[in-house]
């Protein structure tokens, strides 16, 4: 698969796993409190993956090309948060925001290009184990079957794992890391 292959392949797996998120979103309803200010899926390091990276460059470099001090803002907040990482446990470091994360609005200054785990936090997703991965904050009161009822299934690492395959058998390191140590190094 070449570079252009994988980054098609990506953008079909962000369209199936926005178009599952969005089907639950919208079953959902005033269930879901996700909302723009919102920031408690927003803290701390997470794991993402090499196409997670790729996305998030792009997206990095398509801002600093229309909007060169917010690139530089969010280049800061990451080179703080990598730096922090190196330095603190991991632990130390489980409240600090995404260095995407517009600390003024509360929203993402890379949304477009969020990785799979943004994407998928929040409405109410089967998991293939069995049971429902849903924000705390959300179907607060509501009955099992009503949460069942608007979960989809979507397994973006399921479907994620033969791109990152494909990329690994060419000799290319698929090793996670996280916002911060991509965009911060």
């Amino acid at each position: 698969m070449s570079q252009g292959g994988s980054m098609t392949a990506d953008s079909n797996l962000v369209e199936i796993v926005d178009t599952a998120v969005a089907d639950a979103a919208r079953r959902a309803g005033s269930w879901l409190l996700c909302r723009l200010g919102c920031t408690d899926c927003c803290m701390g390091p997470f794991p993402i993956s090499l196409l997670d990276s790729q996305r998030l460059q792009n997206g990095l470099a398509q801002l600093a090309a229309i909007d060169p001090a917010r690139a530089r803002q969010i280049t800061a907040r990451a080179q703080a948060a990598a730096e922090r990482l190196r330095t603190l446990a991991e632990e130390a470091t489980e409240n600090d925001p995404c260095p995407a994360l517009d600390p003024a609005s509360g929203g993402c200054d890379l949304y477009a290009f969020r990785p799979l785990v943004c994407r998928t936090f929040g409405p109410p997703l089967r998991m293939p184990e069995g049971g429902f991965a849903v924000c705390e904050l959300c179907f607060n009161g509501a009955a099992p079957e009503t949460v069942a009822a608007c979960a989809v299934s979507v397994d973006a690492e399921a479907l994620e794992a033969p791109l990152l395959k494909a990329l690994e058998n060419r000799g290319v390191s698929v090793q996670e890391t996280t916002v911060a140590e991509v965009i911060g190094a």
